[in-house]
């Protein structure tokens, strides 16, 4: 499993360092379920956040960019009878459900498919938006996802066409 160490070493250093556990407490509950730490510990270091110019993951303690109501907005979204067709399960929280968590500037949604039992992996897949492929990641946890990511492998966001001499990011406000 990637560690948060592999990704500053490629990412740079953090500069969001958020401690407070209520928010992920609030969203846990009303998601029922416990979300990956890798995830949580990615998310608490780096904050809502932009990479490559690309790829778009929020925060639950983040007063703007919440991360609790954009996966509410996007489980709505996806649960819509004419987009709910493109996913291979149902947006959501439940046992086999796909919980969406990022975005991409070029079409894609990042969701985390939530395990069957509570101490099996979680894996990721990415929704690509304009050939309507949803392609699974199931060997891969987020950490590990987003390493390949930032190394510039295929995981179907492409950070090679936005980083190409390396992988950056912005804190969004």
């Amino acid at each position: 499993m990637a560690t948060l160490d592999e990704i500053r070493a490629l990412l740079g250093e953090p500069g969001f360092h958020w401690s407070d556990p209520a928010p992920w407490a609030r969203l846990e509950r009303e998601l029922g379920v416990s979300l990956p730490a890798d995830f949580r510990e990615f998310t608490d270091a780096y904050g809502p956040v932009e990479i490559n110019e690309q790829l778009y993951l929020d925060h639950p303690g983040h007063p703007v960019r919440d991360l609790g109501e954009k996966i509410a907005g996007w489980i709505e979204h996806w649960s819509d009878e004419d987009d709910a067709e493109f996913l291979p399960a149902p947006a959501g929280s439940g046992p086999g459900e796909l919980l969406p968590i990022a975005t991409a500037t070029t079409g894609e949604f990042v969701f985390l498919r939530v395990p069957d039992e509570p101490s099996a992996p979680w894996s990721v897949g990415v929704l690509e938006t304009d050939t309507l492929e949803y392609v699974p990641y199931d060997e891969l946890t987020f950490g590990d996802w987003l390493l390949a990511y930032l190394r510039g492998e295929d995981v179907t966001v492409h950070s090679h066409n936005f980083a190409p001499d390396q992988p950056f990011y912005r804190p969004l406000t």
